[in-house]
């Protein structure tokens, strides 16, 4: 059971990047998939959150219309396209899973069960 966060670099700012989130050994119908970020000296910031079920999304008010979350079924697979990217995006960014997400939980860490291991995405010149 574990989630694979893939696809992070280095990326020129003003370009676009697209992170990958595998789940396996797990069926995910009941879940909801985060994206958090982490920089250095900085608390894990929830970026956006997908429920498998359905596709409701959830965005980080800071990041939205840059962001887009979407997954694939049939690969079971999350997706995180990163656009117009900033040097302020630099960070560490993992998916996780939750079973108990709700609204008023969903941008809380402390709400998700399962973590991948993170894949780091810089934004540099």
């Amino acid at each position: 059971v574990q989630l694979q966060a893939s696809g992070g670099g280095l990326v020129q700012p003003g370009g676009s990047l697209r992170l990958s989130c595998a789940a396996s050994g797990f069926g995910l119908n009941y879940y909801a998939i985060g994206w958090f970020r982490q920089a250095p000296g900085k608390e894990r910031e929830f970026v956006s959150a997908i429920k498998w079920s359905d596709s409701t999304t959830l965005y980080a008010n800071s990041m939205k219309g840059r962001i887009t979350i979407s997954r694939d079924k049939a690969k079971n697979t999350m997706y995180l396209q990163l656009n117009w990217v900033k040097p302020e995006d630099t960070a560490v960014y993992y998916c996780a899973a939750g079973s108990r997400i709700i609204l008023s939980n969903t941008r809380n860490p402390e709400a998700y069960d399962l973590w991948g291991q993170g894949t780091q995405v810089t934004v540099s010149s």
